[in-house]
C-alpha cells in the first residue's frame, strides 16, 4: 500500500497562453501556495475557498508576464509574502506592464518580491519543505520548486513534455537551459512528476526517454 503523498495539487490554465498556474498545499495542515500566478485570480482564490485550503504563500518561477503578471493583484487581495525568482529576472518583472499592453493582457502589474530566492534555499509551506532549484537558460532568474518527499516539481518553463523553454528571449541561453536540465533536474530522481508551464505533466524518466531535446539518446547524438 503506497503512502499518501504530504502534497495536494490542482492547475489552473490561466491567460491566453493558457498558463500553468498551479496551487499546491500540505495535507496536514491545508496550508496553500498559488505558484506563477498570471491572471484569473478571482477564479483561483474561488477554488482555494472552495477545496478548503489557506492561502500562504505566493511563489514565482520566473518573470514573464503569463507566469507573473497577476502577482501584484494576488499579494492585495490576499496579503500573502510573495518568495521568488530568482534576482537576475528583475528586469523581467520590471518589463511586465510594457509587455501586458504588447499583448493584450493591460491588466498586468510589475510587483515587489518579499524574498529573492537563490539555488540551494529553501521556502516552506505548512508541514512541508520545498527546495528552490535554480535552472536559468529560459530566463536568466528561473527557479523551479521541488517537494523531495512527494516526488513532485513544479518547473516553469524549464522543461515540458516533448520540448524544452525557449531560450530566444533577452538573456535567454540554450546551452545553459540544457545544463539546468541534465545537471540538476535529472540528477532529482527519474520518478519525478512535473508540471510544466504550459500542457500537460510529465515524468523527469519519460522525458529522458523520448525527449528530442534532452533524452538521453538525444544528448549522446549532439555530443558525437
Amino acid at each position: 500500500m503506497s503512502t499518501p503523498s504530504p502534497v495536494g495539487a490542482f492547475i489552473v490554465p490561466v491567460t491566453p497562453l493558457q498558463q500553468n498556474c498551479t496551487v499546491v498545499w500540505c495535507e496536514a495542515t491545508r496550508k496553500a501556495a498559488v505558484i506563477d500566478p498570471g491572471g484569473e485570480i478571482d477564479a483561483i482564490l474561488g477554488e482555494i475557498a472552495r477545496r478548503g485550503l489557506t492561502l500562504e504563500k505566493i511563489w514565482v518561477t520566473h518573470g514573464h508576464l503569463d507566469h507573473a503578471g497577476a502577482t501584484a493583484e494576488l499579494k492585495a487581495k490576499s496579503g500573502c509574502p510573495i518568495e521568488g525568482p530568482h534576482r537576475d529576472d528583475l528586469f523581467w518583472i520590471e518589463k511586465i506592464e510594457t509587455q501586458g499592453a504588447l499583448y493584450g493582457m493591460p491588466e498586468a502589474r510589475t510587483f515587489t518580491t518579499d524574498r529573492w530566492l537563490q539555488h540551494g534555499d529553501q521556502v516552506a509551506l505548512g508541514d512541508t519543505v520545498w527546495e528552490v532549484i535554480h535552472c536559468p537558460g529560459h530566463t536568466p532568474g528561473h527557479v523551479v520548486f521541488f517537494n523531495r518527499e512527494a516526488r513532485f516539481a513544479q518547473v516553469g518553463d524549464v522543461l515540458f513534455k516533448g520540448s524544452i523553454g525557449r531560450t530566444d528571449f533577452p538573456r535567454g541561453n540554450h546551452q545553459d537551459l540544457l545544463d539546468a536540465i541534465t545537471g540538476r533536474l535529472w540528477p532529482l530522481g527519474d520518478d519525478v512528476r512535473f508540471v510544466p508551464g504550459h500542457g500537460p505533466m510529465s515524468t523527469f524518466g519519460d522525458e529522458r526517454r523520448s525527449n528530442p531535446f534532452v533524452s538521453d539518446s538525444a544528448l549522446r547524438r549532439s555530443a558525437d
